[in-house]
């Protein structure tokens, strides 16, 4: 994120006072978290003006996976000063100066709510987000993704991100100072901003293309000269979408090289959403086009676990294990491990519930007063439609009936399926007919649902530290 003012206008960058800053939280969100320490370089023309690096005592407990990631314990926090001390001093000491970070709505994010919470206001510093920054100028052919570790290799930084504050903040100026010594047509801070906002020429080149795409709901195809599909989306509004990948928000390096290479958009009108996605979902899985990311990983359906209660005792043993010794991370990656047990057992549950139902039709209300249809067969969809306001659904429904897709047994597809059982269970998703019972057993995998729920709790939590290594 990027904001200046009038006054900033034509300022060169080499006269751009930067203060480079990374925090370590307790937690993902600055709701119910808080910060544990700020690190910070002050860099003016690519040199060092000054450091400021503090702990912060966030007035609980640190999580133990928390500490594990970071190094950060309660023992060392204990004496230091309160975040209520230390803003102020830090906001004093950045005062001027462009708030730079590696994904920023974090640490902003944390500052910002460390201001309302000890009744400061925000001093509306200017900020920069070297993540969007990198993906504007970096390719995937140089760099696989835009974390803080990948990119501070690929800069050569002298100073390795390992989750504590001034450490990455360290790492984060290397990056900045590498970014920006790539944009050699970008010598001011507004022409940093042009740069973030312009759109490729090549893209506004190829404008053309998306003439005459509808606004439906559907799905859209990207094609190059040999008429092979290189990606395909979906929309409620084909039109819209498509036109914005020739704008500045469209700026992955992946689509601006997706776009090089098309030289036609097909766009295929759908009865609604839900079939769009289905189409979407059809299509990769046959096309396997290069630039979708789904196409390059496929998901293998899992399969039933014959001994599923015996696995979850014992990932529950060791789990208690770990934990009673103090082996936190241990701890974690065995319940990562359970979870993924429970997930995959469960869908497989659930799906083969919907998959063993030989037709079912379901009907959901749209916006304009008629009716979304779907015929499901085995977990299929077969037919869609939608009737219009004011008209009685039956005479559409009987007609998607007669022309319904025969489906002679369950789908090996359980990525349709699954999208088809999300569908279902939207509370205004009404069932219309159905030829058998849709139920599980009572003493299946989905018994187990309540375990999972907790089990991803922790999960998540652990997933989202490891976010940090942003």
């Amino acid at each position: 994120m990027l904001q200046t003012t009038i006054d900033d206008l034509g300022e060169p960058l080499r006269e751009v006072t930067f203060v480079v800053v990374d925090l370590e939280t307790t937690g993902g969100s600055p709701q119910g978290s808080e910060i544990t320490e700020i690190g910070a370089v002050k860099v003016r023309g690519g040199e060092v003006l000054g450091e400021f690096s503090t702990l912060v005592n966030p007035g609980g407990p640190i999580p133990p996976y928390i500490s594990v990631l970071t190094g950060i314990t309660d023992a060392m926090v204990i004496e230091a000063p309160p975040i209520s001390e230390v803003l102020p001093q830090f906001l004093a000491w950045a005062e001027g100066a462009v708030l730079v970070a590696h994904n920023a709505p974090f640490d902003i994010g944390f500052l910002k709510a460390a201001c309302a919470r000890t009744g400061r206001a925000w001093p509306g510093a200017r900020t920069l987000d070297t993540v969007p920054l990198a993906r504007k100028t970096l390719s995937r052919d140089e760099v696989p993704n835009c974390k803080l570790g990948t990119l501070a290799a690929f800069f050569r930084a002298d100073t390795e991100p390992i989750h504590r504050a001034l450490d990455d903040a360290r790492a984060t100026v290397d990056v900045l100072h590498g970014l920006l010594g790539r944009l050699k047509h970008v010598d001011t801070f507004d022409e940093l901003l042009a740069y973030m906002k312009a759109t490729d020429p090549e893209r506004r080149l190829k404008r053309h293309l998306a003439r005459g795409i509808p606004h439906a709901p559907g799905v859209y195809v990207f094609r190059d000269a040999d008429d092979l599909p290189l990606y395909v989306g979906t929309s409620s509004d084909l039109a819209t979408r498509v036109n914005s990948y020739f704008t500045a928000s469209e700026n992955r390096a992946r689509m601006t090289s997706m776009i090089r290479l098309a030289e036609r958009i097909e766009a295929v009108e759908c009865a609604h959403a839900l079939e769009a996605e289905v189409r979407e979902l059809r299509m990769i899985v046959a096309h396997q086009p290069p630039y979708n990311k789904r196409s390059k990983y496929p998901r293998r359906p899992p399969r039933p676990l014959k001994d599923l209660d015996g696995s979850v005792k014992r990932h529950l043993g060791r789990i208690d294990r770990l934990s009673t010794a103090q082996r936190y991370e241990e701890a974690a990656l065995e319940r990562t491990k359970l979870a993924r047990l429970l997930r995959g057992a469960i869908r497989v549950a659930r799906l083969g519930a919907l998959a063993a139902v030989g037709e079912l039709v379901a009907a959901r209300p749209t916006s304009a007063g008629g009716w979304e249809i779907s015929v499901i067969r085995h977990g299929r969809l077969a037919a869609a439609g939608t009737s219009p306001p004011r008209q009685h659904p039956r005479q559409t429904l009987d007609l998607l009936l007669r022309t319904a897709e025969t489906v002679l047994g369950p789908t090996e597809a359980l990525e349709e399926t699954d999208l088809l059982h999300t569908w279902l269970e939207r509370p205004e998703t009404r069932l219309v007919s159905s030829t058998a019972g849709w139920a599980t057993p009572t003493d299946g995998a989905l018994r187990w649902t309540d375990l999972l729920a907790r089990a991803e709790i922790h999960t998540n939590k652990w997933s989202t530290m490891e976010r940090l290594d942003r």
